[in-house]
């Protein structure tokens, strides 16, 4: 099938992806980022082991991939940011389009310190700068972390702010080289040797002592987990941020390919192979794992750990232990770093793509609006004393009541708000290997709304019961609460805004031709 283009002048304008293997590039590395490496292997230990892969394999077949087919059918017939889609879809939906373009702004201005501090860890790497205490020099010397119980400091670090800056300028120059030139190519360099490198620290991890027991730890079936709701709902809340399908990017992207372009096989493409690496991960993180267990005497379920902890306090420990721990730990931080530019860079064009066709800017311009402020905003925050206590207070409330939130919405609004959902699956069936019938509808419009609303009810439940990470009511206030709900209400004052007289609210003329000729 043709994968060439068929572009109006105004798209042309925007910018594209020159075929779909870089698209799916591109959909692949922001897919695959810091959540696959330090959240699956931990969701996966704590949720059933092996037996966690048959929740998280059904979630992925009922949930990810056919959500991907709705983001992608909104994107790709739209032609447009996810705003402007939404809104020709019906102008009473924009607003959907601008929350997401709120959530992808505030997660750019933290994920950009995470991948600021795997950039001095791997520099950290080469003499295991971190001495014998990881987990003090990680708080205290890096960070130089405050009292967060005393209130904000914004006093900076010079250590974190020089690598923030650096992030910073290498993305400004990606986001301004355009959707090709930057975006896609960064893709098409960076995932390839993302996964070498990864597949270097899976075998360099395999052949360490006491890999076989992580990854018992990890694999070892505890069947009597698929009978707690909560291990299901924690497979269908890993898929979604996972894939990144709450965010708006796969809107945008989907925007910037060919009219002709096959989306169901490309999303298919897409869900398995973003799965495979987080499986890969998974291999690789217990197996260091239960060789730092075996060192220190004690079992994996004792130095198991997700999120921050692993990346900067746990593997650091097995770096200093393992024979030539320094490839490890080159390999390990030089992961998250390509990781997570190929992923903040997708998030960010969720936002460059929603200004553009908002206010007609040209791509630099743009680019300068956004990244700018960004950069202003994230060196605020997350090169001081209280970087460490704000990111995570943010990124716990911005995915579970921001991501996984609108994509509830989305899916009620369309499915039974505007009733949607049978034109998505003629769009998609013109030029997809995978026919959508009516099984798709029925997922999109009643089984996945249900789980993740179940999910949704869980963490709330859960985080008003006992105070997320025992901080401080403001600060929870302020950082979670506060800003989960200011996105919202953003995208309800955005979605005000007139749009350019000039600008087409209907699908471009050229769709709706091809379209009366099917």
């Amino acid at each position: 099938m043709s994968t060439t283009p068929e572009t109006t002048a105004a798209e042309k304008k925007r910018g594209a992806f020159s075929s779909r293997r870089v698209f799916i590039f591109a959909a692949i590395g922001s897919a695959v980022g810091l959540g696959n490496i330090w959240r699956f292997p931990y969701t996966a230990y704590e949720n059933g082991g092996g037996a966690f892969l048959l929740p998280y394999i059904i979630a992925l077949l009922t949930a990810g991939i056919p959500f991907l087919y709705l983001v992608y059918g909104i994107g790709h017939r739209g032609r447009g940011s996810a705003p402007l889609s939404f809104a020709r879809i019906s102008r009473k939906t924009e607003w959907l389009g601008w929350w997401q373009v709120g959530i992808c702004f505030v997660i750019a201005v933290y994920y950009a310190a995470i991948i600021a501090w795997a950039l001095r860890y791997m520099i950290f790497s080469f003499n295991k700068s971190w001495g014998a205490d990881p987990e003090t020099f990680f708080g205290v010397d890096f960070l130089q972390g405050s009292d967060i119980t005393q209130g904000l400091t914004l006093d900076f670090v010079a250590g974190l702010l020089v690598p923030l800056a650096l992030v910073w300028l290498s993305v400004i120059v990606i986001m301004a080289l355009g959707v090709q030139r930057g975006i896609g190519s960064t893709a098409v360099v960076f995932i390839p040797v993302l996964v070498i490198a990864f597949i270097g620290l899976v075998g360099r991890s395999l052949f360490l002592p006491g890999a076989a027991e992580g990854l018992n730890t990890l694999f070892t079936p505890d069947w009597g987990a698929l009978t707690d709701t909560g291990v299901w709902a924690a497979a269908y809340g890993q898929i979604f941020f996972s894939l990144s399908i709450g965010f708006g990017i796969m809107i945008t992207y989907s925007s910037y390919v060919g009219r002709k372009t096959d989306m169901t096989g490309s999303g298919a493409v897409v869900g398995f192979a973003n799965s495979g690496f987080e499986l890969l991960c998974g291999i690789g993180v217990f197996a260091a794992l239960g060789f730092i267990a075996q060192a220190q005497g004690v079992a994996v379920t004792e130095v198991a750990a997700g999120g921050i902890g692993l990346a900067f306090i746990a593997f650091p420990t097995i770096i200093s232990e393992a024979p030539g721990g320094a490839v490890i730990g080159v390999l390990f931080f030089g992961s998250l770093i390509l990781a997570g530019i190929t992923s903040l860079v997708s998030i960010l064009e969720v936002v460059i793509s929603a200004i553009r066709d908002k206010f007609e800017m040209s791509r630099v311009g743009a680019s300068m609006a956004v990244t700018i402020p960004a950069t202003i905003v994230s060196v605020l925050f997350f090169s001081t004393t209280s970087a460490l206590a704000v990111l995570d207070v943010a990124d716990k409330f911005i995915n579970n009541f921001g991501i996984l939130l609108v994509a509830v919405v989305m899916m009620i609004v369309l499915a039974w708000g505007v009733r949607i959902l049978p034109t998505f699956t003629d769009h998609l069936n013109v030029y997809g290997t995978v026919p959508l019938r009516m099984w798709w509808i029925v997922l999109m419009s009643v089984v996945t709304p249900v789980m993740l609303t179940f999910v949704l009810i869980s963490e709330f439940v859960d985080t008003v019961k006992e105070p997320y990470g025992g901080y401080p009511d403001w600060l929870l206030y302020t950082f979670g609460w506060g800003l989960a709900a200011a996105v919202i209400g953003i995208g309800i004052l955005a979605s005000l805004m007139k749009w350019r007289p000039e600008t087409p609210m209907t699908i471009p003329t050229s769709e709706s031709a091809e379209e009366a000729q099917r």
